[in-house]
C-alpha cells in the first residue's frame, strides 16, 4: 500500500486507524525495543495496519517464535496478509478474540503484546474490555506495549496492570509516546 493509498484508508477510518501517516522506523524501534526476543517464542501485534512494525517485529524473531497479528480494515488486512513469513498468524478479526486465536494456533500465553490501536477514540468500556483479556493472555513478567499520539489513556493501563512506564519517540509524524506495562 503506498503512502497516499495509505493516507485516504487512515481518513477514512481514523478512529480505527487512529493516525494518517506510517509509524517512522524510529517508532518501530522503539516499540520492538522493550521486547527480549532472545526469549519471546509467542508475540500478538494488535492493530497491525499494513504490517510495517510487523516486519520490524519478524525481522527480529526467532526462527521457532509465533507473530499472531490482528487488523480488521480489509485494504490494510489484504496487505498484512501479503507477509510471507510462516512464523505469522494474520486476523481479520477483533482483538477481543485473542484467546480464541491463541488456542487455535497453540501458541499458548503471550510473552509480549504491542498494539497500536487507538484506544483514545474507543468507548472507554470496550478499552478496557481488551486490556483485561490482553492481561489475561499475557504471561506474568510479560509485557503490553502500547502506541499512542497523547497520553490521556495513560491511566487505564496503570488500573488494569499496575504499572505503566512511558517513552517518548519525537521522530514521528506526529510525535509518539510509547506506554509499557508489566504483566505483574
Amino acid at each position: 500500500m503506498g503512502t497516499i493509498d495509505f493516507f485516504k484508508t487512515s481518513l477514512k477510518n481514523i478512529k480505527t486507524v487512529g493516525t494518517i501517516t506510517r509509524s517512522s522506523k524510529y517508532l518501530c524501534k522503539d516499540m520492538i525495543s522493550h521486547v527480549d526476543f532472545t526469549q519471546a517464542v509467542s508475540i500478538v501485534e494488535m492493530g497491525a495496519g499494513d504490517g510495517v512494525i510487523t516486519k520490524h517485529i519478524l525481522k527480529a524473531m526467532r526462527p521457532d517464535a509465533e507473530l499472531l497479528t490482528f487488523e480488521i480494515l480489509p485494504k490494510m488486512f489484504k496487505q498484512l496478509d501479503a507477509i510471507d513469513d510462516k512464523r505469522m498468524h494474520a486476523v481479520e478479526d477483533s482483538v477481543e478474540k485473542i484467546g480464541d486465536y491463541l488456542a487455535q494456533y497453540e501458541m499458548g500465553q503471550a510473552d509480549y503484546i504491542i498494539s497500536a490501536i487507538p484506544f483514545v477514540a474507543f468507548p472507554e468500556e470496550l478499552t478496557y474490555k481488551i486490556l483485561y483479556e490482553c492481561k489475561a493472555h499475557l504471561k506474568p513478567g510479560g509485557k503490553f506495549i502500547q502506541v499512542h499520539y497523547s497520553l490521556l489513556t495513560k491511566k487505564i493501563y496503570k488500573e488494569v496492570f499496575g504499572n505503566v512506564e512511558v517513552n517518548f519517540t519525537p521522530f514521528n509524524v506526529p510525535p509518539a509516546f510509547v506506554l509499557v506495562s508489566e504483566n505483574v
